[in-house]
C-alpha cells in the first residue's frame, strides 16, 4: 500500500495519506517506487519538475503539491459546494486521484489545468453520489480589504448568498477565473472552448453575481434600519 505523509498550511505533518494502490499492482517493474533521501526544496522546483517526479514513481514528491495548493483547492471547493467537510473530503480525493492517475500528465504541461481538470471531475462524482445530503452553507466568499469587521462580515454573507444564487455552470467558470485566478486559455482547456467564449461567460456571471449582490445586500440594509425602527420607504439604497 502506496502512501505519502501530507502536511497542512501551518506546516504539521497530516496522518499519513492512504492511497489505495500497491506498489506491485500500479507501477511497471521497470519504475521502481523511489524515496529521495534530501528534502525537496519547494521553492526552487516548480510543479511541473514535481508532478514530472510523481509520475516516474516519486511519490514524496507530491507533498510539496499539496502544500502548495491544498488552500486554493479548499477554497474552490468551499464556493462551489458551500460546504466545509465535503471540500475537505474532495481536497483529499483530489490528491488521491492524482497520485492515481499519475501516468496521464504530460511532463511540461501546465500542472494547474491538469489538477483543477480532476477536480472537476471529482466534484461531479462526489455531488451525483451525495445528492440532496449536502446542505450550502456560507462558511466561505472571498477576502476582503481591512476595514470595518461587521462591514467585512456582512460582505462575506452577501458574497456567499449571491454565488449560492448562480446557475452552477456560472458559478465554476466565476471561480476559477476570479477567485482561482486562472487564464481564460487554461480554462478553456477545462471546458473545451476557446478563451473568447470563457471571456463571455465570466463577463455575464459576474453580470448576474453583481445583481444579486446588490439585492442581497440591500434588503438586509434595509431589514436592519426596520429593525432599528427607522423609515425606509423612499430611500435610496
Amino acid at each position: 500500500m502506496l502512501g505519502v505523509q501530507l502536511r497542512a498550511g501551518n506546516g504539521k505533518a497530516k496522518e499519513l495519506l492512504p492511497l489505495g494502490l500497491s506498489a506491485a499492482e500500479d507501477a511497471p517493474h521497470e519504475v521502481p517506487i523511489m524515496v529521495p533521501q534530501a528534502v525537496i526544496q519547494e521553492e526552487s522546483v516548480t510543479d511541473d519538475a514535481l508532478m514530472s517526479r510523481v509520475r516516474d514513481g516519486d511519490v514524496q514528491a507530491l507533498a510539496p503539491l499539496f502544500d502548495r495548493h491544498n488552500a486554493a483547492l479548499l477554497n474552490f471547493y468551499l464556493r462551489t459546494t458551500g460546504n466545509r467537510a465535503s471540500s475537505e473530503d474532495l481536497v483529499q480525493d483530489v490528491f488521491v486521484r492524482i497520485l492515481k492517475y499519475r501516468r496521464t500528465y504530460r511532463p511540461g504541461s501546465r500542472f494547474l489545468t491538469w489538477m483543477y481538470h480532476i477536480a472537476r471531475h471529482a466534484r461531479v462524482d462526489y455531488l451525483r453520489k451525495r445528492r440532496g445530503e449536502i446542505e450550502w452553507d456560507d462558511a466561505y466568499a472571498a477576502p476582503v480589504l481591512p476595514g470595518d469587521p461587521a462591514e467585512s462580515a456582512q460582505h462575506r454573507r452577501c458574497l456567499a448568498l449571491a454565488l449560492q444564487r448562480l446557475p452552477d455552470d456560472k458559478r465554476e467558470v466565476l471561480v476559477l477565473s476570479r477567485f482561482q485566478g486562472l487564464r481564460y486559455d487554461a480554462i478553456g482547456q477545462l471546458l473545451k472552448c476557446e478563451p473568447g467564449a470563457v471571456k463571455v461567460r465570466v463577463h455575464r456571471a459576474m453580470r448576474e453575481l453583481r445583481e444579486h449582490f446588490h439585492q442581497i445586500a440591500q434588503g438586509q440594509i434595509a431589514q436592519g434600519q426596520i429593525a432599528q425602527g427607522q423609515n425606509v420607504k423612499g430611500e435610496k439604497l
